[in-house]
Formats: C-alpha cells, structure tokens, sequence
C-alpha cells in the first residue's frame, strides 16, 4: 500500500494506526457516469457558487488545481496541496470521528473516493469524492481556515467519546451506505433509519466527541461567513451539494450567529439542516474553539475527567502533575472531597513522560492493568513532587527504606522503596515498591504476592483525553468497519450506458470523429430514462451549431422534465448552463 503516499511527505509521517485507514484511490474504478456526474455537479457549482461561496472557494479551486471537466486523481491533488501545506488520502466511507480528526491535525486531508450515484446528483448521506474533493479542499487554500481546520482536528482527536458513540458511527455508516447504493430494499432502509432514531433519541449526555463532532458539522461542513443577513457558504457539505446549497440561501433555512451553543445543537446527516450557524469570520471559529476545549477533560482534568474515560469503556490517558501520564482503559476512580485519589486501569496500560513511553513501562510490563494513588500525604502540605533531597530523606522517602505512606482520602503504600526515577525539571514521577501494600480503609488494592508495585506521583489530574500519551505504546491496528461501500452493478445495460457517455466524452476532447446524432437515437431508444447524457449532448449539439440535433435533444428533455418530474430541475439547470443568459423553461 506504501507505493500510493509516494506523492506527499505528510502522508509518510503519518502513525501506522491512520495508515491502516487508508485505501488506494484506483482510479480506473470512476466510470464514465461517475466522470459526468462530477463534471455537471462541478460545472453547476462554480456558475452558482461564484455568487454565493466565500471568495476564497474559487480561489481554491485554482490553488488545489481541481478540474471541472473530471474527478481528481489524488496523486495530482498530492504535488498541488503539498505547496500548501496539506496532503490527501483516500477511504472507504465514513471513518471513525477521532481518526477522522487526527488526520487532520497532521494536515491530511480525508477522502471519501467513492462517488454519488446519477440519482442521488444533489445530495447523498454518504461522503463521496465530490463532497471532499469540491468541498473540503478549496477552502483549505485560506492559510487562516486551514489552521483553524488543523487546530481542530488536534482537540478534537482528544475528545473523549461515550460508548455509545462508536455505535453511532456505525449505525449511520451503514444508513449512509444503503441510501446511497442503488437498488436497496426500502425495508432496509427503514432498519437502518430506525436504528439511527433510537441512537439518536437514547444518547443520553451529550458526550465531548459528540459535542465537538456538531462543532464540526455547524462549520466545517454546515457554516455560512459573514453576516445573518448577507451570508456566504464555506462549510464543505453545502459547498458539494447543488440542492442544498441553494436552499440554505432561502428564507426556509434559519440563519444563527454562531457561538459555544451550537455544541449542544445535534443534526440529521440524512436531511437538510433546518438552521444553520454564521460565523463573522474565520478567526471567530478559533475563539469559540478554545471556549469549547477549555471546558473539555483535556484541559480540566480533575475527577470529571477521569470519570469521563471511565465511562467511555475505551482507551484514555491522564496527565498527572509531574507529567507522568497513564494511559490504559481505566475501570475505577476513588474520590475523597471530589478529587481522585486512587486510579485503576484494567488491562494492558502504559507510563509516558511528554508523549514518550518510560523505559520499563510498557504495556508487557503493565499487562494486567495499573492503579496509583493521587494526591497530598496526609498531614504534610509538601508534595511529594515537590520534595527536595532533604524532604524526602526526612520522611524516608528513600531507596531501600520501608516506609508507609498516608494518603489523602485514607490510601495507605506501606512497602520498601527500591528505586524511582525523575523527569527532566527533576521532580520524582514514579517509585517502585517491593513487599507492598496498598489499601483504601480495609479494601486491599495492592499485595505482596502481586510483585513490584509502581507508584506514579502527582499531587492532581491536570488533564484527560482520548488515546494514549504514546501511539507506539499500543497496537491500534484494530479497525475492521461493520459495513463496506456497495459499488454499483455492472449490468449489460449498464455497461451500454456507460459506453455511450464515454464516446460523448471523446468527442468532447476531440478523440473521436464518432455521429453524435447516432448516439442520440441510440440513447432514445435504449435508454429513455437517462437525463444526463442528453444534456450532454445538447451541450455539444449548441456548441456545434448543429440546430437539428440540438432540437431534438431538447424537445426529448422537455418530454422527460414531464415523465421524470423528480429530474425536471436538474435538466433545466443543466441546460441554463449550457444557453447562459438565454431564456431556458
């Protein structure tokens, strides 16, 4: 897989445990349906999108050279985004939210390289090339933007999720999968729905992940720039979706000025959004940002942040003071006065110091989990990590001493000390026991028979989040997705189909003298429904003055804007591209 990052050093630097993420873009897959879809869905967006986007969407558009005429290979996204700083790669589908971010704090684009079927031209729930490709990437063209999506995915890949969050994912993972893939049983659809109703309705309190992921929805995918009453689309999901881009520049959609509530405002993936929020400009996004982390367990620690990771049943970290951090899935918190005084990790844990493991105290060595009091001694105002020699020496805190320690909160470490070890500032982070004792009133947490006790010091929690300290500590190669992409069949008239938009493309490039008045009746014949093709060739007929095929097309256009109701603004905004200023019906 290594040879399809080749094209951009972020994408080498990257952690194994995002890697495993990533798929080959395979290029050959797009069919020519696919390569017209991308191109109307394009070409329709710039006419419109120069009028009501952020100036610096069509900037990006030539910045990340990103061609109207076909999808982007991601190798030639890759030369184009390293000039600014970013790099792309393709997925299948939706990944998980705290993936989805860390990629982005490592500058990396995440792309979805499937793309919408023919009938789902305007929207699909599933993220697709067009909604990455065309949405996300243009906009990262403003340095100020692009920091502000980097400095999000660096928070928000430390949110801590609830355990029923992963369920979340997975269910609107396979929602999003079945509405796009053609030919699902409405049944099926009705399952799933159904699933993501009760997910949505049975969440409980709102988790950090979940927070911060509608942080996310409101602006990077949903957010409109400027003011309630003259605002501009960035959001990347408006800025790929033909429909709903227009409708949310209607009076039908409310218009919000967005501040720190909208963490509390969930959407539907599946819909279109009923309000949406308006930031004055991008630098207001990091503002309401930082109100929101300063309140996350990232930086508030304390028992609430250790409870959060208890909780999400997942794999956490907390900081102590000295800098020591644990990171395991943790299990259990004992508090005196609100504050944790003794931690429990259940399983494989490990100790860093500044995001490096401490030698010696890897997951094989802590294996069957970790616990460690937290906190002052009893009756003493000096820490422990505060002790000079001299201290420590005056209450035998000292190797090859047997002494008992009283904790705050009535821990009790009694045992002989064999060694400990400092970080850089020289404060003690961890003491090893051997023969110990650890007990909270008559609970035993800790026994000799048990082996060498560690001990991490720190007087309080400064912090909690999601993931270990140390990506290396863990093997994190674990992601196996429930569900996969359903491709579209490949039947006979299919394949005809598709034949006859590829030799329309031909002749648009001028590599096929090809009768477009044969492709014409054949399309009528054999494929009556089809929409997109004829607006192709009208297109081709108007630029070739060919005024008999080019009356033709269009009264068939008109037949199908009768017949096929549910198309008849599409046709007619294909072909208002085609005539500019001409009066179009």
């Amino acid at each position: 897989m290594n040879s399809s990052f080749e094209t951009n050093p972020l994408i080498e630097r990257l952690p194994k445990h995002l890697k495993q993420f990533i798929k080959p873009q395979d290029y050959d897959e797009y069919t020519p349906i696919n390569q017209a879809v991308w191109r109307y869905v394009m070409r329709k967006n710039v006419d419109y999108l120069g009028k009501v986007a952020h100036s610096s969407y069509l900037d990006g558009l030539r910045q990340t050279g990103i061609s109207i005429e076909s999808i982007p290979n991601m190798y030639g996204m890759n030369r184009i985004l390293k000039e600014i700083g970013w790099a792309a790669v393709a997925v299948d589908g939706f990944i998980p939210p705290n993936a989805f971010m860390e990629f982005q704090a490592y500058n990396v684009l995440v792309i979805a390289s499937d793309i919408r079927q023919l009938e789902h031209i305007e929207y699909t729930p599933a993220p697709d090339i067009i909604h990455e490709g065309a949405g996300h990437a243009p906009i990262i063209a403003n340095p100020e933007y692009a920091e502000y999506l980097r400095r999000f995915g660096e928070i928000g890949c430390k949110a801590i999720s609830s355990a029923r969050d992963y369920e979340m994912y997975e269910a609107i993972r396979l929602l999003s999968i079945l509405k796009e893939a053609e030919g699902t049983p409405q049944n099926e659809i009705e399952a799933a729905e159904k699933r993501v109703d009760e997910l949505q309705n049975d969440m409980g309190e709102l988790s950090e992940m979940a927070q911060i992921r509608n942080l996310h929805w409101w602006t990077v995918e949903y957010g409109l720039i400027g003011t309630v009453d003259n605002p501009k689309i960035y959001g990347a999901g408006l800025l790929s979706s033909i429909g709903e881009s227009a409708w949310c520049m209607t009076d039908n959609v409310k218009k919000i000025p967005y501040d720190i509530s909208a963490v509390n405002q969930s959407f539907d993936i599946t819909k279109p959004q009923p309000q949406l929020y308006v930031t004055p400009d991008f630098a207001h996004l990091n503002l309401i940002l930082e109100e929101f982390a300063n309140k996350m367990a990232l930086r508030t620690g304390g028992l609430s942040g250790v409870r959060k990771l208890i909780q999400s049943k997942a794999l956490g970290t907390i900081e102590l003071s000295t800098g020591v951090q644990i990171s395991g899935v943790f299990t259990n918190v004992i508090e005196n006065e609100g504050k944790p005084v003794y931690i429990q990790t259940t399983g494989k844990t490990a100790l860093s110091y500044r995001e490096k493991e401490l030698v010696g105290h890897g997951t094989e060595y802590h294996s069957e989990g970790f616990g460690s009091p937290i906190g002052k001694l009893k009756g003493i105002n000096l820490a422990i990590e505060d002790m000079s020699p001299r201290d420590l020496r005056a209450y035998a805190i000292f190797e090859g001493e047997t002494v008992t320690l009283e904790f705050e909160g009535d821990i009790k470490v009694s045992g002989e000390i064999i060694t400990g070890s400092r970080n850089l500032q020289g404060k003690i982070i961890t003491i090893s026991f051997k023969n110990c004792t650890v007990t909270h009133n008559d609970t035993i947490l800790f026994q000799p028979e048990w082996g060498i006790y560690d001990m991490a010091v720190g007087k309080e929690v400064l912090s909690a989040y999601s993931g270990p300290a140390d990506v290396r500590s863990f093997d994190l190669i674990t992601h196996v997705p429930s569900s996969k992409t359903i491709k579209a069949q490949k039947t006979p008239e299919r394949l005809k189909l598709e034949a006859l938009y590829q030799t329309v493309r031909e002749i648009r490039e001028g590599k096929t003298g090809e009768n477009l008045e044969t492709i014409f009746t054949a399309l009528q014949k054999e494929h009556p429904k089809d929409w997109l093709l004829s607006v192709e060739i009208a297109e081709l007929a108007h630029k070739n003055n060919n005024h008999d095929l080019e009356t033709k097309v269009l009264a068939h256009l008109e037949q199908l804007k009768s017949s096929r109701p549910e198309v008849a603004h599409l046709i007619s905004n294909g072909l208002e591209l085609i005539f500019e200023n001409e009066s179009v019906n």
